[in-house]
């Protein structure tokens, strides 16, 4: 009988505790003023609720005394900040945001080292962050878009669900401890000499990267879904302990400067593989081990098949080719298999028909020479002209920015050496 009567009095006593705690608001704390911020939070070890910077809180605004804030920390469209720090806040629990902050200079937090969310958005005077060391280490969903910011120094997570990194022009230098991605990786239209360093790097849900100068995953071993390069500056890529991707599709198109492609231990591709307007790309050699592709493969490029000379007595004889595009394990393809070239590779043709004719390949099967269009082609779908000639046309109507590699049932395919 007694717990009838003592339950509803120790859940009284907690009301009353939580609504006389000055460092608790289920509300938040509104600070509108550095007079607010001493005020209300600085005597505070733990603040449980959010804190909200007001959109006129003042030119330099300090939060020194919370370690925790169990809710968001939010300073949006304030014109007027021109400083914010905190020589105390370690954790934050929800997300921290500052977006729309068009004076804001100086971000001074040398503690902080754990938040969930990160928004970084719209800081066009934000020169850098001054965070740690050893900075944030922690945070599952990370945003830093259209800042002014040169590095990242001071994001350096072990692991993440999602990070987009977007518009930061000045951004020159992406170096990470970063192990595993749960969800996508997003880096992009950045400044175009940007340099990214993912040493440790080994499993990665997806990503897609564009406009970077070099990409470096040494370590990268399995991609859960899809990775797609496109508009890059790097003239090599590679990924020497890439052994295959789940579901998803690998795709490099737009790469100017792309020379060369290496993936040695490739084994098996969950989607497609599409190359595609690369046009400095003269062969595709770096796949020695790919032996299953789940969906199609599709090339398309600047590939041609060169004579090997070969002294004789008397004469030179052409006695060999040089195949500029070369899968020597390659046994199984259940999509499309489609290349195209500006130039002759009939000779490459005649190999992958082969591989069409035995079985290896399941969908349809497509190779073109002389396709003037091989590097621009913007259709909606292939042909699905099967065969192995040189026919010009036979490639028309590939659109690489609407392709679904990832599905068997696309039609037509080139080949190409």
């Amino acid at each position: 009988m007694l717990t009838k009567y003592l339950l509803p009095a120790l859940a009284a006593i907690g009301s009353v505790t939580a609504a006389t705690d000055p460092c608790a608001s289920e509300k938040g704390f509104l600070l509108n003023s550095q007079a607010d911020a001493t005020s209300l939070i600085s005597n505070c070890k733990k603040v449980t609720g959010d804190v909200i910077l007001g959109p006129n809180a003042g030119q330099a605004i300090d939060i020194t005394g919370p370690s925790e804030i169990t809710g968001d920390l939010t300073v949006l469209n304030n014109g007027v900040i021109t400083s914010f720090r905190s020589d105390s806040l370690q954790t934050i629990g929800g997300t921290f945001t500052l977006q729309n902050l068009t004076l804001l200079t100086s971000l001074t937090m040398p503690p902080l080292t754990k938040v969930d969310t990160i928004l970084f958005q719209s800081l066009p005077a934000l020169g850098e962050l001054n965070i740690g060391p050893p900075g944030i280490t922690f945070a599952n969903v990370i945003t830093v878009s259209d800042t002014f910011l040169k590095t990242l120094n001071g994001l350096d997570v072990s692991s993440a669900r999602t990070i987009n990194i977007d518009n930061n022009r000045r951004l020159v230098a992406i170096t990470t401890s970063l192990g595993n991605l749960t969800d996508v990786l997003r880096i992009s239209a950045n400044h175009p000499d940007l340099e990214v360093s993912m040493p440790n790097l080994k499993w990665i849900a997806n990503m897609t990267i564009a406009n970077v100068s070099t990409f470096e995953i040494p370590s990268l071993a399995v991609v859960n879904g899809s990775a797609r390069f496109d508009f890059n500056k790097f003239t090599s890529f590679n990924a020497p302990n890439l052994t295959h991707t789940e579901s998803g599709d690998i795709s490099f198109v737009g790469n100017a400067d792309l020379k060369d492609i290496t993936m040695p231990a490739l084994t098996s591709i969950g989607g497609g593989l599409l190359i595609a307007n690369n046009t400095a790309l003269q062969s595709v050699k770096g796949f020695e081990e790919l032996k299953t592709v789940g969906g199609a493969l599709k090339l398309r490029g600047n590939f041609t098949t060169y004579a090997t000379p070969l002294p004789i007595v008397g004469l030179c004889a052409f006695a060999d080719f040089y195949r500029s595009i070369d899968f020597p394990a390659l046994d199984d393809v259940k999509g499309a298999f489609d290349i195209s070239s500006t130039a002759d590779i009939s000779k490459s043709c005649d190999e992958f028909q082969k591989l069409s004719s035995g079985g290896q390949i399941q969908g349809t099967f497509a190779c073109t020479s002389d396709n003037e269009l091989a590097n621009s082609d913007t259709g909606t779908g292939t042909s699905g002209t099967t065969g192995g000639g040189d026919k010009k046309d036979a490639a028309a109507g590939l659109s690489l920015n609407t392709v679904l590699l990832g599905l068997s049932a696309v039609a037509g395919i080139a080949m190409m050496w």
